[in-house]
């Protein structure tokens, strides 16, 4: 049977205007995938398109490297959560798979695990796995519902309801909420931590090509290297990694919903909505195509995979910024390489070895890369600010900005109900809530708010 075959088996043909995945593409077919070329090369300025492959062995390449840049990131977040990262894995490949069918092939992404999803987590860690679990499973039914409303109202939807000064707020204070953790782990070793740190600042910056995309695992290699050298890896974590069968289905838990930790979640989907719109975004951008009808699909294909994830015991999903500058260097977008890596994924997730392997990262690792990419995170929402010229000096914006960030940040926990909520939950509330009462307040009063409306 040839490749050729083995494509139309795997995906029906679609129309010959929906190859080009503009906003007006409504087949429901699946693009298949035509060889570029020969199939072992691409011509100097030349680009595989999304719906395109090379010959499977550099289909299989280009896949693997897809592999290796989400996976420090995707199996951090259960490290982090003290989830099992084998599980995680597994339901990060279904997920990428589930996104590429629902987005009918069109938008080449990895969902990886989203590093929103950390502070909730953490802060329903007293609830249970059970607990936790359900948290994800209702952030996922909430994405779906947004992408369902999305694809009936259109893009602007968003625009309206999360204008940018609301979701850099949401943004920021997660990340600021996150900081404790990352410098209480820096202070168990702080020697280690501070090597890790380098490592990754100096191949983040001095690095090129893939090794500057890949800065924090070789951060994170380094560190964990010196500790098992220095004996300052955890030896009872070694003994488990010891007794860790080699091949093994992933550990599966089931959700329980609990308000409590519902409402932590909730600031998550805000994060989740604007990673998935910034994210299709600049893939258009990268693949030069108009992918905005498409984001209304990813919205629901992010949805669904990390309400499976909260189902069956994994962290939630989204889009994997690191993967979109892999095809930015390399200028091959194809779909099935992303579905190489989505199978890559899942049989990677069938070892128990493996996931013990990665359970021995020490604190100071962790807390050496923590304390940069949690700022990271923080720094993402700032940059929203900046590109929508955000204009602080209106009463509005300035008020439901300070009194969020702080909340979050401080994590403000008020008990209500015999439960209790962090900062994440206050802190979106306050600016998710107040900024349209008090920009409906302002314009109503009338004065200088009655004119134009500041951005933001």
């Amino acid at each position: 049977m040839s490749y050729r075959l083995v494509d139309y088996v795997l995906w029906h043909h679609a129309r010959a205007g929906g190859a080009g995945g503009g906003s007006g593409g409504v087949e429901a077919a699946l693009a298949l995938w035509s060889v570029h070329g020969d199939g072992r090369r691409v011509r100097d300025g030349a680009v595989v398109a999304p719906n395109e492959r090379l010959s499977w062995p550099l289909t299989v390449g280009f896949g693997v490297q897809h592999v290796a840049a989400m996976f420090s990131a995707t199996v951090l977040v259960p490290t982090l959560t003290h989830f099992p990262v084998t599980t995680t894995l597994l339901f990060s490949g279904i997920g990428t798979l589930l996104f590429l069918v629902i987005t009918r092939n069109r938008v080449p992404a990895y969902l990886g695990s989203s590093f929103a999803f950390i502070a909730p987590l953490t802060a329903a860690q007293e609830h249970g796995v059970a607990a936790q679990l359900g948290g994800v499973l209702v952030a996922g039914l909430l994405l779906v519902g947004v992408g369902v409303a999305v694809k009936a109202l259109g893009v602007r939807l968003l625009e309206s309801v999360m204008p940018p000064v609301v979701t850099g707020a949401v943004i920021v204070l997660v990340g600021l909420n996150l900081a404790p953790a990352a410098t209480a782990a820096f202070g168990k070793q702080p020697v280690i931590a501070l090597l890790t740190l380098v490592v990754i600042v100096g191949c983040a910056v001095v690095a090129r090509g893939l090794l500057s995309r890949l800065s924090v695992l070789a951060g994170v290699l380094v560190g964990w290297i010196v500790a098992a050298v220095s004996g300052a890896l955890s030896q009872d974590r070694l003994t488990a990694l010891s007794d860790a069968a080699w091949f093994g289905l992933p550990q599966f838990s089931a959700p329980q919903v609990r308000p409590s930790v519902i409402l932590l979640v909730i600031p998550v989907v805000l994060v989740l909505v604007a990673e998935n719109v910034g994210h299709v975004k600049a893939v258009g951008a990268v693949t030069g195509r108009d992918l905005d009808g498409s984001v209304g699909d990813s919205l629901i294909a992010d949805g669904l995979a990390t309400t499976l994830a909260g189902f069956g015991g994994g962290s939630g999903t989204t889009t994997y910024a690191e993967n979109i500058g892999v095809m930015a260097a390399t200028r091959v977008y194809s779909t099935a390489a992303y579905g190489v890596a989505g199978l890559t994924a899942i049989v990677l997730s069938m070892s128990p070895k493996f996931g013990a392997l990665v359970n021995t990262i020490p604190d100071g690792v962790l807390g050496g890369a923590t304390i940069l990419l949690y700022g990271m995170i923080a720094l993402v929402g700032v940059r929203i600010w900046f590109a929508d010229r955000v204009d602080f000096a209106d009463p509005v914006n300035l008020t439901v900005v300070a009194v969020a960030v702080v909340a979050g940040a401080g994590d403000l926990r008020i008990e209500l109900g015999g439960a209790v909520f962090g900062g994440i939950a206050w802190g979106a509330v306050a600016v998710v809530c107040g900024h349209p009462l008090l920009r409906w307040l302002a314009n109503r009063g009338g004065g200088e708010l009655s004119g134009p409306r500041p951005r933001g």
